[in-house]
């Protein structure tokens, strides 16, 4: 009788453990209001410190920019004389069936031109919001490589 009142505690101790160690953290931004993540975008302008699409890093091509994401879903990328405008937006897709590891709130960007900048336009998924980081992620469908994008704020 004592082994089975042993065998049950350490199964009921192994359950609260498994409880307890499990966790929602698969949501690891600030949060998922869209206006918290909507404000903490417009709140300065940014750089883009990594941009890797399917396992190639393209930072590179992004160095010097600052990007604005303005009111009225206005992007805007400026390095000196270069400026490109884009749009942007926070939504909930609502789509239960994706791998959106933040809910179903996306981070779209969208750009026309140039090449370099229409690669970051998307849906992305977003993995961290705080006051000084946006980190973006996007698995693609078609080919199945997954693309990573970070924003970080300037000083």
């Amino acid at each position: 009788m004592k082994k089975h009142v042993l065998k049950l505690m350490l199964a009921c101790t192994l359950i609260i453990s498994a409880a307890a160690c499990s966790s929602d953290d698969d949501n690891s931004f600030v949060n998922n209001d869209l206006s918290e993540i909507i404000s903490m975008a417009q709140s300065g302008s940014w750089k883009i410190s990594s941009y890797v699409d399917s396992g190639n890093d393209e930072t590179n091509h992004f160095t010097g920019y600052n990007f604005t994401f303005g009111s009225g879903g206005v992007l805007t990328a400026t390095n000196g004389d270069a400026t490109y405008t884009g749009t942007w937006s926070v939504t909930n897709d609502d789509d239960s069936n994706d791998d959106n590891p933040s809910g179903d709130v996306d981070f779209n960007i969208a750009f026309t031109s140039p090449a370099d900048f229409a690669d970051l336009t998307d849906d992305w998924h977003i993995v961290q919001v705080t006051a000084t980081t946006i980190s973006l992620i996007d698995v693609s469908g078609g080919n199945g490589g997954t693309d990573t994008l970070v924003f970080v704020k300037n000083n």
